[in-house]
């Protein structure tokens, strides 16, 4: 039989309660009163990366990946104590980075992800891992396009999520003639077939999409791409770990290693010293 108890009586006891109770899920769920917890704590880890960019991140038929992002991002999860067998990889298209930060389907984001002041009201950035340059991809025979003002009225790959095409049309107030694209491979398509004139985007990138193609870059860089580790957004343990681990593989020689790895055949300076960090926010 329970016991009976006044209003004041009950307010009393639910009050007492709450101040008890109401403190338990910050405690048990981790960051931020119930969000997950930090990439720094986790045994194992989902990383968000391209599948379609020879020589940065490219998923082969038998399901796995390949590239620079998906060995730099080996690498760190190793540093933070996650061997390989406790990594699952996945595709993370430019347009869904963010959400896919945000809704906790990836724990991080190894994708060419450039860090910017938008994105980073959304987004924490560890590092940048690279800081590669903007530059034009051209078809082989094409002789009018030196440098990207030669854009203007020309017929300019838009990747949807990426920022590159702004950066020409907006930022450098070219008037080229944007025409979307759901992928940098698409692009490659286009530009084979005539339905565009060219792609810019970040030097590695280009990079890798240009063997094995009738296309060439025009070596006019124009911009620095700072390629960031992307975290959800708060995850400042998990940012300091990721910026501890990429000093280490760039010290260590690591990081020239994988460069060389990737890229020696590519005509393109490659920087084997440690990025200026942007610092964890």
């Amino acid at each position: 039989m329970g016991v009976s108890l006044s209003v004041p009586r009950r307010r009393a006891v639910a009050a007492a309660l709450a101040a008890v109770v109401a403190p338990a899920p910050v405690a048990a769920c981790g960051l931020d009163g119930g969000r997950p917890e930090s990439v720094a704590a986790k045994r194992s880890l989902v990383i968000g990366v391209k599948a379609d960019q020879p020589g940065l991140g490219l998923r082969l038929r038998d399901g796995t990946y390949i590239g620079y992002d998906v060995e730099v991002a080996t690498y760190v999860a190793g540093r933070l104590g996650v061997p390989p067998e406790r990594i699952t990889f996945r595709t993370t298209p430019s347009s869904v980075r963010e959400r896919a930060l945000r809704e906790g389907q990836v724990d991080m984001i190894f994708a060419t992800y450039s860090i910017t002041a938008k994105r980073k009201t959304q987004v924490t950035f560890a590092g940048p891992y690279y800081v590669p340059h903007q530059d034009t991809l051209v078809r082989a025979d094409d002789t009018e396009i030196r440098n990207v003002r030669d854009l203007k009225g020309r017929r300019l790959c838009e990747v949807t999520g990426s920022n590159s095409a702004r950066r020409v049309i907006e930022e450098r107030k070219i008037a080229a003639i944007p025409v979307p694209a759901p992928t940098y491979s698409a692009c490659m398509d286009m530009i084979s077939d005539g339905r565009i004139d060219a792609v810019s985007t970040d030097d590695l990138i280009l990079a890798g999409f240009s063997s094995g193609r009738a296309v060439k870059i025009i070596n006019a860089p124009f911009t620095d791409e700072k390629y960031g580790v992307g975290l959800r957004k708060g995850d400042l343990d998990g940012c300091e770990a990721v910026n501890r681990a990429l000093t280490q593989m760039y010290q260590s020689g690591h990081a020239a290693r994988l460069l060389s790895k990737w890229f020696h055949g590519s005509g393109l300076k490659l920087v084997g010293s440690v990025p200026q960090f942007e610092g964890c926010s």
